[in-house]
């Protein structure tokens, strides 16, 4: 339901904004209700909403076959801090909330030698609740009417409040465990579109775990976890941005 709102309220910008965007006289009093001003301050303020899509990236000790990874969609949200470097160049802080599920379906081939294993044995689930904050560096081309793509890009750091890192209980438990804070690269590009009470920007960004994030099994020859050298979190997100 919540996505449906979210396209549902996207198509009626788009709809109610096109005479704006599309005409050939360019929106002189740009997001500020006809002052003209916010794309020349120092500091601007905003904030977005949108859905996220997240993998795991497994680098394996032994050849087996590979983990499956059932992705759901996720759902973003949070607030936008922007810096202005000049015309082309933003420094931009963007604290948010990213809730997402990950399934992961194990091989027989991982239990071979492991008595009586279960077909729940098979699957574990993965639940991630981020505070994800990431400081970007955005470059922009030159306005074009009332267009300005742009691409960005940088570094990110997030506390999952999911994580189960000091539970006791493993895998034998049924406890699939990962670490509370991780490392992330972020690229990715969008558009500003400048209307005359607000700048509506949609943007797609991929994000890349740097560091490890699996908390393994006191037993090193677990199945859930001694095949795994490294599980990486990656994934990509579009978010709809109002400023």
């Amino acid at each position: 339901m919540k996505y449906f709102f979210a396209l549902i309220s996207f198509l009626f910008i788009i709809e109610t904004s096109n005479a704006q965007l599309f005409k050939k006289e360019k929106v002189i009093y740009d997001a500020n209700q006809g002052r003209g001003s916010t794309d020349n301050k120092l500091l601007r303020w905003g904030y977005f909403l949108g859905i996220s899509n997240y993998d795991f990236n497994f680098d394996y000790n032994n050849d087996l076959r590979d983990i499956y990874v059932l992705r759901s969609p996720g759902f973003n949200v949070g607030l936008i801090g922007n810096l202005r470097v000049n015309s082309f160049i933003d420094l931009r802080l963007e604290p948010g909330l990213l809730i997402t599920t990950r399934e992961l379906y194990y091989s027989e081939s991982y239990f071979d030698g492991v008595p009586d294993v279960k077909t729940s044995d098979l699957i574990r689930e993965v639940k991630s609740t981020y505070i994800h904050i990431p400081l970007l560096v955005k470059i922009s081309t030159k306005r074009i009417n009332n267009f300005k793509p742009f691409i960005v890009g940088g570094f990110s750091t997030a506390l999952n409040l999911s994580s189960n890192e000091d539970n006791p209980e493993d895998n034998k438990n049924g406890q699939f465990r990962t670490i509370k804070n991780s490392i992330f690269y972020e690229l990715g590009f969008g558009i500003d579109f400048y209307l005359y009470n607000f700048k509506f920007t949609p943007s797609i960004r991929g994000l890349f775990g740097m560091n490890d994030e699996l908390v393994r099994d006191e037993d090193p020859n677990s199945p859930w976890t001694s095949n795994i050298a490294s599980m990486k979190t990656r994934g990509i997100f579009v978010n709809f941005t109002f400023q």
